[in-house]
């Protein structure tokens, strides 16, 4: 019996699977430009910038072909613990995101950095988006901004409280930008198997830094510990997709579809369209294999 039923808590299926309907999943992100209360907001270009990018962002990234979307406020740097997080963050990330989901239909997720997950959670619930992203769900680990700790026990409370128990939990193992040598004496297995004893709904694996791909290895371990879909968060290419569709269920792709690579450029169509006909050629060839006949 896996960590999970033991629990009580067994999903009718995977969380990738209800909500976008495929074998993989591909999910774009949305960097958000500097929101009110940031220091690089600019007042007198107001919202209305930041929302025109983030709009035009979803349309080229779901014309593509991506299955969904995580909006993010990636340019609220340097990022605040999550209790330092001012009501301005999530209220206009509930607008953006209004605006988004008005402007694409597919599944939306939230994640307001850093790890402030009940922000994330309230912007979800009001907006519409399906599921949120927790940088530390459990336990705990250093990052740029001091000591971020998981309050999986706290935060589900609190999404049964404002009504939206509907809102899943992608939750990262050992997430980037950060030292984990407060867990070190709990292997990988362990660290995802907690996760999954306090109800994430998906796991997320990354690389070490900004554009760093997830290592094989790391996919494996936490692959064979749980039941749970797992995502690759970073580093995803056209060109490495193949490693990775191997071992997860999907992949969230911010850096690799921007122009020049870089997670702060402007979404590139070509590289969008590029990585989407990788995955469906992927999905094709599995397809076929399953069925006993060859690829094309």
């Amino acid at each position: 019996m896996t960590d999970r039923a033991a629990a009580g808590r067994v999903p009718e299926c995977g969380d990738l699977a209800r909500l976008f309907g495929r074998r993989f999943a591909l999910v774009g992100m949305i960097h958000l430009l500097p929101l009110p209360g940031s220091p690089r907001f600019t007042p007198e270009r107001g919202m209305a910038e930041v929302i025109r990018r983030a709009t035009d962002e979803a349309r080229v990234l779901v014309e593509a072909g991506f299955d969904g979307l995580v909006i993010e406020n990636a340019w609220d740097i340097p990022f605040l613990k999550p209790d330092d997080v001012g009501p301005e963050t999530p209220a206009a990330m509930a607008v953006v995101a209004a605006e988004v989901a008005r402007s694409v239909a597919v599944p939306l997720g939230i994640n307001c950095l850093a790890n402030a997950v009940d922000r994330s959670l309230a912007v979800a619930a009001a907006a519409g988006a399906r599921f949120v992203r927790a940088n530390q769900w459990v336990n705990a680990y250093v990052a740029n901004e001091g000591l971020v700790e998981g309050r999986a026990g706290r935060l589900v409370r609190y999404r049964r409280a404002i009504g939206a128990d509907h809102v899943t939990v992608w939750a990262d193992v050992q997430v980037k930008l950060g030292a984990h040598a407060i867990t070190a004496d709990r292997s990988l297995a362990e660290q995802a198997k907690d996760a999954a004893w306090f109800d994430a709904d998906a796991l997320i694996v990354t690389g070490t830094r900004l554009g760093d791909p997830p290592r094989t290895e790391q996919l494996r371990i936490i692959r064979a510990a749980t039941d749970l879909p797992l995502v690759a968060g970073s580093g995803v290419t056209a060109d490495n997709l193949g490693d990775v569709f191997a071992h997860t269920d999907g992949a969230v792709v911010g850096s690799s579809v921007k122009t020049g690579g870089a997670w702060h450029g402007p979404v590139d169509r070509d590289r969008c369209e590029r990585i989407c006909a990788a995955r469906d050629r992927l999905e094709k060839e599995t397809e076929q294999t399953r069925s006993g006949g060859r690829p094309d």
